[in-house]
């Protein structure tokens, strides 16, 4: 069962991974791998929300969340992008086609996609942040015509970082999106915009008063995305955000993501801004 914005109850056997193999992976980067995984038993695979994550295992090295990055719509698999930055991360990245990993999940709660139908959306990524976003991308061109203006910025530390480069030149190429591109340093050949995503919120066309705005990325461009899109009168109660924390047990039992009243895992990881903004302006919470 699932309820407001994707979050799901808790099965009985929340904490026994399910085994899942490896059908396909993908380099994305030189430290970044897409896996595309499928019941190891032949069963259909875990029902998602765009914005929800799964707890992946790598058998003899430990446990991680990982969000989503694929098409939720699609029941035969879950696709996760991974950047290889520790000892699980890394041994993720590194599985061949036929490996086998366990899987808990999904978790907690997504974006809110239905709540956005009839407004303007726009969605702000930075870096790896995109990957969450993606199946939220996919659910509203699933539906394009239930939306308003949309709207999809990203923004990169270089071009070679730029992750579904592919994917956003075809989104750019459509005459019902609006896709802006931009990176912090430009290297031979690069002819979008140079500077941080933030400055692109300006530029884009959207009604702050019928606008819904998603974010992901690293926390401080979080902080400064928001400041814009509030200072274009998008209200704080229409902008959401997706906290990551070094959550372990995923069903608010162990602590490790409690962000003030709030746990990571199960309240998030997409929360409206409204909800979180007096903990960002806190150090060290």
């Amino acid at each position: 069962m699932r309820g407001p914005h994707g979050q799901t109850t808790l099965p009985a056997d929340v904490w026994q991974p399910v085994p899942y193999r490896v059908r396909k992976v993908r380099r994305e980067l030189h430290d970044v791998h897409t896996l595309w995984l499928e019941p190891a038993q032949g069963a259909a695979a875990a029902t998602a929300a765009p914005g929800q994550f799964n707890m992946l295992y790598a058998f003899g090295v430990g446990e991680v969340p990982i969000s989503i990055s694929g098409d939720t719509a699609d029941s035969g698999v879950i696709v996760h992008t991974i950047r290889a930055v520790g000892a699980v991360s890394a041994a993720l990245c590194g599985l061949k086609r036929g490996a086998v990993v366990g899987l808990r999940g999904p978790f907690g709660r997504g974006w809110p996609v239905a709540e956005a139908r009839g407004h303007d959306v726009v969605v702000v990524a930075g870096g790896i942040g995109l990957a969450p976003l993606r199946p939220l991308i996919y659910a509203l061109l699933a539906e394009r015509e239930r939306y308003g203006r949309i709207v999809i910025l990203y923004g990169t530390r270089t071009p070679a970082d730029m992750l579904f480069r592919k994917e956003l030149e075809q989104w750019r190429g459509r005459f019902d999106l609006f896709v802006e591109a931009t990176v912090d340093h430009a290297e031979r050949g690069w002819l979008g915009p140079v500077g941080v995503v933030t400055r692109l919120i300006h530029r884009a066309r959207f009604d702050p008063d019928h606008t819904m705005a998603m974010v992901c990325g690293p926390e401080v461009m979080i902080r400064f995305s928001v400041q814009e899109l509030e200072k274009e009168l998008v209200s704080p109660e229409n902008i959401y955000i997706s906290m990551e924390r070094n959550m372990k047990c995923a069903v608010a039992f162990c602590g490790h993501c409690q962000y003030g009243p709030h746990f990571i895992c199960k309240d998030g990881p997409v929360f409206p801004f409204s909800d979180v903004a007096p903990l960002f302006k806190l150090r060290e919470v």
